[in-house]
């Protein structure tokens, strides 16, 4: 056992592309969801309920015995002031908590610096996926990103230098206009070795894995497996993130049978995920955070939905006080914005309460000022 082994840690899965959150946590008895859904609509009889007005997409029965269970919080309308419609800065305003200019550093960045100080573990964060979220990008912070844990890709390991090449000049043309190409370098240049040592630490992670829990061939799924080797791993990771392919979520036509089919590969990776943790006797100290950028307008487009806002957000684990927070938005034509849901609960809110009650850090420097903490776990 480590001195690692029970610090508490954050596991985040992006659902990128602007998850609908209508077709997602459905309300279902409400006829202006029928009247504002014509085409894109879940039958009410197929729905899991959840009370009397809201219940389960019918594909996400995995997750609804989580919520069964008691683990589960369903944060409502969850987003921001001014909400804006396109995927870059609506997910760069989540990745940086800052909604009126153009973050330098992500929240996990900051939060990684703040529980690693003195940089003692370059894989305090890891990321799964191409190229480095914003969220985990902070000037002098190490974090790993790894394609593929059995042959470790993007910037941690390497069949060649291009590969790494490739994915440190993705960021560069990403964020480089943005935040000025003289950060971008001094990002790289102060972070790009760091991440590298770690390799041949996380290679090591699936040498000491066995279980009995049959993952998805999905993308979502082997990352989430991916996740569950490190944490068991015992390696000091604190938080640990990933994100569903590109965009998959943006559902602008033909939504209901992919959103169906995503949210059936999410909610069987996520509780495989959590099976998994059980398993090994690993569950008790993560919390698993699921957000989208934004949510989608009220009114179908006749096969799909379009970009909105007023989203919807999940917190899953042990220490969770399952439950609703925060108000499902109004569906009434008065109450929404230019078509979208309203947002009534602040995400930094969320972010605030992850931070404080489960990191153990301090939230405003961090998120940029005081937001209502949600009670979905306790004060420590």
């Amino acid at each position: 056992m480590t001195d690692h082994q029970k610090d508490n840690v954050l596991v985040v899965l992006q659902l990128s592309g602007g998850n609908d959150a209508l077709n997602t946590i459905v309300p279902y008895t409400n006829p202006l969801y029928m009247d504002n859904r014509p085409v894109v609509w879940i039958d009410p009889e197929q729905v899991l309920p959840i009370n009397d007005s809201i219940g389960f997409n019918p594909a996400m029965t995995p997750l609804q015995e989580l919520w069964d269970e008691g683990n589960m919080a369903i944060i409502q309308g969850i987003g921001y002031p001014n909400p804006n419609r396109s995927h870059f800065r609506s997910m760069d305003i989540w990745h940086t908590c800052e909604p009126d200019k153009v973050g330098d550093e992500g929240w996990l960045g900051r939060a990684i610096r703040d529980l690693d100080p003195k940089q003692e573990n370059v894989l305090t964060g890891v990321n799964f996926g191409r190229g480095l979220p914003r969220a985990l990008a902070a000037p002098g912070v190490p974090v790993a990103s790894v394609g593929d844990l059995e042959t470790y890709g993007v910037l941690t390991g390497i069949e060649g230098a291009d590969q790494r090449s490739e994915a440190l000049e993705l960021f560069s043309k990403m964020y480089a206009p943005l935040i000025g190409r003289s950060q971008i370098k001094a990002y790289i240049s102060q972070t790009g070795s760091d991440a590298l040592s770690g390799a041949d630490i996380l290679s090591t992670a699936p040498q000491k894995y066995a279980s009995t829990v049959s993952y998805g061939s999905d993308t979502v799924a082997q990352y989430m497996r991916n996740i569950a080797q490190v944490h068991l791993a015992e390696l000091g990771t604190r938080v640990l993130y990933t994100t569903a392919p590109y965009n998959s979520f943006d559902t602008h036509a033909s939504e209901l049978g992919t959103h169906n089919r995503l949210w059936r590969d999410v909610s069987n990776a996520v509780s495989h995920f959590y099976q998994d943790l059980k398993e090994h006797d690993a569950s008790d100290n993560v919390v698993i955070l699921m957000f989208t950028e934004f949510g989608r307008r009220v009114h179908d487009n006749g096969s799909g939905t379009d970009h909105g806002s007023g989203g919807i957000a999940f917190v899953i684990g042990d220490a969770v006080q399952g439950g609703l927070y925060g108000e499902y938005p109004s569906l009434e034509a008065n109450q929404l914005l230019e078509g979208d849901l309203h947002y009534n609960n602040d995400f930094r809110g969320t972010y605030a309460t992850l931070l404080e009650r489960w990191l153990g850090l301090d939230a405003k420097p961090i998120v940029g000022g005081s937001f209502e903490q949600l009670d979905f776990i306790s004060s420590p």
